[in-house]
């Protein structure tokens, strides 16, 4: 079978209309189970075997299988379904579907519902063109990438794999990324005392407190050696805080000392850093703050627990070679379809982001990440994902598929 008759089997009318269908279902980070139902009876409509995977108690993803004739390479492509939360200033309402031109507006079509429509679409396409594939094509649309990938990290942990795998997070059809950033957070909370407004000699504000840690955070160097692929790591944030009384931040009564403040922390790793290493210097920025005060108590969470929605895993760092027969494969068909030549390694910003293939390479599966982009409107707060990206996306992966798996 040729390259043409797969491409002829992309049905670009059907790859939109499904972006519209997944962009309707809201599906924030452990909300994602509406549109894993919806996705496990669409792919048994069409004649894929699909099952339901509880990753958390009532919370579910979806896996769909193309089986092969057997004897040839498998190949997983690898989709999240939770979307970031909707920033104010959006002028659309994100969740009816827009088309305008070239431009696809929607609730998580960037990040990253219209590259799951795409692999949804190429391996329909295989489907429908008959090619004589060997290996299996496995899609995964999985919770919780936001959360570190805990979707991933299950589906790994249940005995699932594939050969080699491909992940289309949004970056653009002229680019295919084997090296990105390592991801961890976690919390820090400072205990004080409460004590009424009267009586503060006799209190510890814990939002005092804090202040200096921020401080420290923002002045600590981080152990690791350069990587001139990726130079402006490190990166650590601190981005988010909350402060009040108690555990759960109790705002009510600002004449009531706060006893409890908390820092949420985001640190960008290269693979020349680890986790281990990058507690051990946030705990010793925190401990000299502690050496000074007296009256500072501290303590670091790490994981976090589930219900900060936060990443609850580590993303490991990844380096894949680019030399790679899948990546490479890829690439020739980025030339002769998107017409153009790819970039393809480490790109930055881009690969400041942590994705999935950070636990699928770290289960031994090579991978790569090809997708379509995501864009911001020059006006608004509206995200929107080029219509043909989409489809040349499809159309790419569809050629992938017919080659790897033959």
């Amino acid at each position: 079978m040729s390259n043409a008759d797969i491409l002829s089997a992309v049905d670009a009318h059907e790859v939109i209309e499904l972006a519209k269908e997944l962009v309707r279902i809201k599906s924030y980070t452990t909300e994602e189970t509406p549109v894993a139902t919806f996705l496990h009876a669409f792919f048994q409509r069409q004649g894929f075997e699909s099952r339901l995977q509880e990753v958390d108690p009532g919370r579910f993803q979806v896996i769909a299988r193309l089986p092969g004739a057997g004897g040839g390479k498998s190949l997983m492509l690898n989709g999240h379904l939770d979307i970031d939360p909707i920033p104010g200033g959006w002028a659309r309402d994100p969740y009816t579907p827009t088309i305008e031109g070239d431009r696809f507006y929607g609730a998580g079509v960037f990040n990253m519902k219209g590259g799951v429509a795409a692999m949804i679409e190429a391996a329909l396409a295989a489907k429908r063109s008959g090619a004589p594939l060997r290996g299996d094509v496995i899609l995964a649309c999985v919770v919780g990438e936001l959360q570190g990938g805990v979707g991933t990290v299950h589906l790994l942990k249940s005995g699932l794999r594939a050969d080699l795998a491909i992940v289309p997070e949004p970056y653009g059809t002229d680019t295919i990324i084997t090296k990105h950033t390592g991801v961890m957070e976690l919390a820090i909370h400072v205990i004080g005392r409460s004590a009424h407004i009267s009586r503060l000699d006799r209190s510890v504000n814990a939002i005092s407190k804090m202040t200096r840690v921020v401080q420290a955070l923002e002045a600590l160097t981080l152990r690791g050696a350069h990587d001139p692929d990726l130079p402006a790591l490190p990166l650590l944030l601190v981005g988010s805080i909350m402060g009040g009384r108690g555990r759960d931040w109790e705002f009510r009564g600002p004449n009531i000392v706060p006893d409890v403040c908390t820092i949420f922390v985001d640190v960008r790793f290269s693979p020349t850093m680890s986790p281990a290493s990058i507690l051990d210097d946030i705990r010793g920025a925190v401990e000299a703050v502690r050496a000074k005060d007296p009256t500072f108590t501290y303590e670091i969470e790490f994981p976090m627990k589930p219900e900060r929605r936060c990443n609850r895993e580590v993303m490991p760092a990844v380096a894949m070679p680019t030399d790679h027969p899948l990546v490479q494969t890829v690439a020739k068909h980025v030339r002769a379809i998107v017409g153009v030549e790819p970039r393809v390694g480490a790109v930055v910003p881009r690969s400041y982001a942590g994705n999935d293939t950070a636990h699928l390479y770290g289960a031994g599966i090579p991978c790569c990440l090809y997708g379509p982009a995501g864009e911001y409107d020059e006006k608004t707060a509206d995200r929107y994902t080029p219509v043909s990206q989409i489809i040349d996306c499809a159309r790419v992966l569809a050629a992938t598929v017919a080659e790897v798996c033959a």
